[in-house]
């Protein structure tokens, strides 16, 4: 078991790059995205069909794997890599997003969260040492510290003491997994938060690299503020980031953040919008999105995307899917969200190219007039 990471080319426009992740036999290019899989499957969709979009690595949740089925389940089922039976490379997050999406079920403390299922209301409670002792049941090859995901909204008192709870907790995950056998083949990522604010995002990611993670990831991100806040966040804290080990971009997968996001640096993206997106009718080309619940689709017998290679494309028409959806057959969900997934794997090879081809820049401007009408 092993994990590396080269950068195969520095693009000559801005903070772009292209990599290789090698982990545990499975080869990534960067930037990459993963889509969700929350509950060990990514809605809809079979082992088989996320590998057939060249989805090489998914994403699956920590909190909700615990709450369903529960870690004696999946441990007794050999880890939810072989109880889900798949076998690309998976990150597993830690809770921390759930600290802020579960605000109302949850009470923070200097050792922890108490959490109370959103299921059937029993109490959990997450330290930092549960949080890695779940992970290492669960298996996946990327784990994630634990840490206090704040609002974009939070007063900067409010985020200053939150990036002390995170980098507190961050070093006993640290402590905790490089004690254990797990740590020769599972792989920890630093959480670098700090909310809105530049100085806090510097302060934390020196304290994170302070640490030696294999990978750091941007947290607190995405979480209700504008694109061009998120983009002036990035912009301001890349800089301040190692740039010899992966940067992972938490719960962003608009193309238009994607693409701010590799233009500063970034090599991982993870988001469910791209099935939840497709489960409600908004399908993804390179021309734009297709809304195929428009009375518009009903006769015609093109694909969602002439030139796709996606089983869908390949086998139905935009007619058929808009009389699914109308018919609200369970079927629509897995066509379209097949169609999905391989488009974002599609839209990430184009990026990678045009990297590679010293024309990224303007590979970001077209696709921004395209999906976002020149904003």
């Amino acid at each position: 078991m092993s994990f590396n990471f080269d950068i195969k080319k520095k693009s000559n426009e801005s903070s772009a790059r292209l990599g290789k992740i090698s982990i545990n036999g499975v080869e990534i290019n960067t930037p990459v995205f993963m889509p969700v899989g929350t509950q060990a499957t990514v809605k809809s969709l079979t082992p088989d069909m996320i590998h057939e979009t060249e989805s090489k690595i998914i994403l699956a949740n920590t909190y909700h794997l615990v709450l369903r089925p529960g870690l004696e389940t999946i441990k007794a089922m050999g880890g939810v890599k072989k109880f889900s039976n798949f076998n690309g490379a998976m990150l597993t997050d830690s809770g921390g997003f759930q600290v802020f999406s579960l605000a109302k079920l949850r009470k923070i403390r200097d050792e922890g969260v108490e959490f109370r299922s959103h299921i059937d209301g029993a109490k959990l409670f997450f330290t930092p040492k549960f949080v890695m002792e779940a992970q290492h049941i669960i298996g996946a090859d990327f784990i994630m510290c634990f840490d206090e995901c704040a609002p974009h909204d939070a007063s900067y008192t409010y985020v200053k003491d939150s990036i002390k709870k995170t980098h507190k907790w961050a070093l006993e995950c640290k402590n905790y997994h490089d004690s254990q056998e797990n740590s020769n083949y599972q792989y920890l990522g630093g959480i670098i938060q700090g909310g809105m604010h530049d100085d806090l995002r510097r302060e934390s990611a020196s304290v994170l690299q302070d640490m030696n993670f294999p990978f750091y990831s941007i947290g607190g991100l995405s979480v209700g503020e504008t694109p061009q806040k998120m983009h002036e966040v990035l912009s301001n804290m890349m800089k301040h980031v190692v740039d010899d080990k992966p940067r992972y971009l938490m719960g962003v997968g608009e193309p238009r953040d994607i693409l701010n996001g590799v233009m500063e640096g970034i090599d991982m993206f993870d988001c469910v919008m791209p099935t939840r997106n497709a489960r409600n009718g908004k399908l993804f080309t390179m021309n734009g999105a297709v809304r195929i619940r428009n009375s518009k689709h009903k006769k015609d017998d093109s694909p969602i995307e002439v030139g796709c290679d996606c089983y869908t494309c390949k086998n139905f028409s935009r007619a058929y899917l808009h009389h699914l959806d109308k018919a609200k057959e369970l079927l629509f969900y897995t066509l379209s969200s097949i169609h999905n997934v391989r488009f974002m794997q599609r839209f990430m090879v184009a990026l990678q190219k045009s990297i590679e081809e010293d024309r990224f820049l303007k590979f970001r401007s077209d696709i921004l007039d395209i999906f976002y009408d020149k904003n």
